[in-house]
């Protein structure tokens, strides 16, 4: 039995990297893609490591299910986008981005089947990035996988189809931003306010993180409604500060683990200042950015997307996301009060080196990057190059 432990320790060692450098490879490729057959080639590259990795633990029941569902749900979607695609070809006679481009521009209005060929492609897009409807699978992936692997989903899988996402509405669908922005908009509302709204009730916190991860896609699909370049800049600020902040608190929930094994829920939280001060207000710290709370880096991200969506008009879009902001701040607050002013419980076992430095360097970043003298405009200035780059 020892033996077989330590010979599935090792093949873990091994098989975990390699999966991972599959999922970026993945990731890669579809985000440099310049027609739609490497583009969905990157795509299921990234998500079949995806699949495995999420059902990794054959030994738990939970982590299985979640590969399951993950699976099934992923390749409905993946089968939707190739789909539109076919269309998109179909009516185009290329797959080229640049060639579908100059097609859907011809004439003046947009062909009806082209239409339905960019929401079959953002339909597809729309489930990897976890925006509602197509986010069903995400709660109880988050909750099954392994914390790590949680980490990695919602940080570089989220921010690479985000990219996706942008490089393909302004590269291949420029013509027919009023078809696709109307798209974007309603995502947006909707990710938003489910986002907001069903992490309330959570107790398990990878779940609430899950629901947390859609409202603040939601929150960065603002930003692209806009459809300029300064509200792509926004995105791309966003999501540049919510992979920092996601690493974090998953670094944060890996490292809090008690004697009869990792915490789970919420309440398991309790205490957490009165055992081990320093992380409680790491974590505090990158509770109050993703809340979006002054002078946190969370608040300049939603500043810079709103600020966008408002000079593009869309008044009615940047007062929803407004509202929504402020009811997921109370869930994240929450957090707060328990970590800071419930009952202790058992005593956390001390903090491994690894995630210590991951989660310090978060709420330093958290804190200081827009507060220290010309950082602010050099990530600005990043970002609008950034930006730039997405556009021929």
């Amino acid at each position: 039995c020892g033996f077989r432990r330590c010979h599935r320790y090792r093949w873990r060692k091994f098989v975990d990297p390699v999966l991972i450098l599959l999922s970026v490879t993945g990731m890669l490729v579809m985000i440099s893609a310049g027609d739609l057959i490497s583009l969905y080639l990157g795509l299921e590259m990234q998500s079949l490591a995806a699949y495995v990795l999420a059902s990794y633990r054959r030994d738990q029941v939970r982590s299985s299910e979640a590969g399951l569902k993950y699976f099934v749900l992923g390749s409905l979607a993946s089968g939707m986008l190739l789909y539109g695609a076919s269309l998109v070809y179909g009516f185009t006679g290329s797959t080229s981005f640049a060639t579908i481009a100059s097609a859907a521009s011809e004439g003046g209005s947009a062909n009806i089947g082209l239409i339905f060929g960019l929401v079959f492609v953002l339909v597809g897009i729309a489930f990897k990035i976890s925006a509602v409807p197509f986010h069903m699978w995400t709660p109880d992936v988050y909750e099954g996988a392994p914390t790590p692997v949680v980490a990695f989903f919602a940080s570089a899988t989220k921010v690479a189809s985000m990219a996706l996402l942008i490089r393909l509405i302004f590269n291949a669908f420029p013509g027919m931003t009023p078809q696709w922005q109307q798209i974007i908009v309603f995502l947006a509302i909707a990710s938003m306010l489910l986002g907001s709204f069903a992490a309330i009730g959570q107790q398990n916190i990878k779940r609430l993180m899950a629901y947390s991860s859609i409202g603040h896609v939601g929150f960065a699909l603002v930003g692209l409604a806009a459809a300029s370049q300064e509200g792509t800049q926004g995105v791309i600020l966003y999501m540049a500060i919510y992979l920092v902040m996601t690493l974090g608190v998953f670094a944060c929930i890996s490292a809090m683990r008690r004697s009869d094994g990792p915490t789970e829920d919420i309440s398991d939280l309790a205490g957490l200042a009165q055992h081990n001060l320093p992380m409680a207000f790491v974590f505090g710290a990158l509770m109050f950015s993703l809340a979006g709370i002054p002078p946190f880096a969370g608040f300049f991200a939603k500043f810079y997307v709103f600020l966008a969506a408002i000079n593009a008009g869309l008044y009615t879009l940047t007062v929803i996301a407004v509202l929504a902001s402020v009811i997921a701040a109370y869930y994240y607050l929450r957090i707060v009060k328990v970590i800071f002013f419930d009952e202790p419980k058992e005593a956390f076992l001390p903090v491994r080196s690894k995630a210590g430095v991951v989660m310090t360097v978060s709420a330093i970043l958290m804190l200081f990057a827009f507060i220290v003298p010309y950082l602010p405009a050099s990530l600005i200035s990043v970002a609008d190059a950034a930006a730039a780059s997405f556009r021929y």
